[in-house]
């Protein structure tokens, strides 16, 4: 009589195969790009302006697209806050009537969209603020300053670029 060796894959083997993925799982999921942010940034700014700031009216966030000429009224834009443009990938502020900004959307820490605007221009990927004037880092892991892009007022209209 022969002994017939089993098929089945040894216990070992699965053991080993099974520690290997799982220590390639997080490796992989750092190396890959943030593609799905865009979209992320689009649906927890619209649900969680509201949420976040405990104020609603005094502050103005806003999420919004540009219209299709790339024109914006200056009173889309709120004093003290701004809105986000997210197919131009630009967000635009009013610090103080009548005196308007624009800034990247596009997060100097690892690339996301930024959300929202109150008093500050908020990053909901990793908790990153920015000043509405400047521009420059108030708080998170961002370390330099989001790039300032052109604005010109035309009557009550803004344009961008």
């Amino acid at each position: 009589m022969t002994t017939a060796r089993p098929s089945a894959v040894s216990r070992r083997r699965a053991l080993s195969g099974a520690a290997t993925v799982g220590l390639s799982l997080p490796v992989l999921a750092a190396c890959s790009s943030d593609d799905t942010s865009d979209t992320a940034t689009d649906t927890t700014g619209d649900s969680g302006d509201s949420g976040d700031s405990g104020d609603s009216g005094d502050s103005g966030s806003s999420d919004s697209g540009s219209t299709s000429s790339g024109g914006l009224a200056t009173a889309d834009v709120p004093v003290g806050g701004g809105v986000v443009l997210s197919d131009q990938e630009v967000v635009v502020t009013q610090p103080s009537e009548g005196d308007f900004k624009a800034f990247s959307a596009v997060c100097t820490h690892t690339g996301c969209l930024v959300g929202s605007v109150t008093d500050t221009i908020n990053c909901p990927c990793h908790g990153s603020t920015f000043d509405v004037s400047t521009g420059e880092v108030l708080g998170g892991p961002a370390s330099s300053a989001l790039p300032a892009v052109d604005v010109s007022v035309d009557g009550d209209q803004l344009s961008i670029g």
